[in-house]
């Protein structure tokens, strides 16, 4: 209920301040386990999408976001989880798995950090391991904009990536780097066929 009291608040300041555009909604199953995965500038970028996309997302957040109290309440009530950055965090990713096994919506931002450039950087092994190991459906998603008010924001939901030649083999560095590349690879494309649309 807090979760959606919160978005109910949100959602009319994030439309009278950035008019998000969203395009490929038709791509996001309605129910059903999903990856979404995202490119990171900004920290309104978990609010944004858990604002204008229709399922309910439980994100992994840094560690670091949970040392207040208050704003972990907060945080860890709107479906966030913490997990720590720079290490193969084992707790972090069995909670990303159990999200997807009771059917939910993960959501991550594979580089690990907010990227001030926007230039997408490499992403960690950590979203190859998950969706390796969950089989889930994953979608690349891109967030356009630099959040400047009265400037609009776009949103690109990408179509599901097939992923099934990587199913079933032992999960090594060399078969995640793979796989990780190929994830990093479709966000790319889809940010550049945006370009042109």
């Amino acid at each position: 209920m807090f979760y959606y009291i919160i978005r109910a608040i949100l959602i009319p300041f994030l439309f009278l301040l950035f008019f998000p555009k969203i395009t490929g909604k038709e791509n996001l199953p309605k129910e059903g386990s999903v990856i979404i995965y995202s490119n990171h500038t900004s920290f309104l970028d978990p609010i944004l999408l858990g604002c204008v996309l229709p399922r309910r997302i439980y994100f992994m957040a840094k560690q670091e976001l949970f040392r207040f109290p208050p704003l972990a309440y907060i945080i860890r009530a709107l479906g966030a989880f913490p997990v720590k950055r720079g290490t193969a965090d084992i707790t972090a990713i069995k909670k990303a798995l159990q999200t997807l096994k009771e059917g939910k919506v993960f959501g991550i931002f594979p580089e690990g950090t907010r990227s001030k450039s926007g230039d997408l950087k490499d992403f960690n092994h950590g979203i190859a391991a998950i969706a390796q190991k969950s089989r889930a459906i994953t979608i690349p998603v891109i967030i356009k904009g630099n959040y400047k008010v009265f400037r609009q924001v776009r949103v690109i939901i990408g179509k599901p990536l097939d992923l099934h030649e990587y199913y079933g083999q032992k999960p090594n560095s060399e078969l995640l780097t793979k796989m990780s590349d190929y994830m990093t690879e479709a966000i790319k494309s889809l940010a550049s066929e945006s370009e042109n649309n």
